[in-house]
Formats: C-alpha cells, structure tokens, sequence
C-alpha cells in the first residue's frame, strides 16, 4: 500500500507485477503495458525491470530491493516503485 502522507511505498510489504501488465524488454529497460488502463509505462533501468520482475520471488519489497539494488540507489529506486504503484503496473500482494 501507498502511504497515504508521503505517497511513498511500504517497502516492508509483499509487492508483485500486477497480473494484468505485460512487460517487453527493449534497449533501455522495458515498456509495461496494462491491459485494462491501456496505459503505456517506460522502464528506464535493465536494474528496475530486473527488479520488477523480481519482486513475486521475495518476501517483500525490501528483501527484493536488497537482492538486486546496490545500497546507495535504493532511495531512488523506492520513488520510481511507488511510480510503478500510483500507475497499477504493480500491486501489492
């Protein structure tokens, strides 16, 4: 979930790409499509998509973000999550 003062993500939760996206890999990162918004989302980052697709194999977003995010870009990679978030392309679990 969102939180509702910072519109920031609840790294602590489970998180997974939403059922209804589709993600094509493409030179710069991926472009996710969500069949039901039709809402066409650019992935700029091969770390971001890799860490999108990864996120239905850890406990939670903060176990995924360890797993595939060096320290010091984390922050950066939360905001565009909680991006991914605001836009369906992925939900919690």
């Amino acid at each position: 979930m969102l939180d509702a003062t910072s519109d920031v993500i609840d790294v602590a939760a489970p998180w997974s790409l939403s059922a209804q996206v589709s993600l094509r890999d493409e030179s710069f990162g991926a472009l996710a499509y969500h069949h039901v918004t039709r809402r066409l989302v650019f992935l700029k980052s091969r770390v971001l998509v890799e860490l999108v697709r990864s996120l239905d194999a850890h406990e939670s977003l903060e176990a995924a973000l360890a797993a595939v995010v060096p320290v010091r870009e984390r922050e950066r990679y939360v905001r565009a999550l909680s991006s991914l978030a605001r836009s369906e392309i992925v939900r919690e679990r």
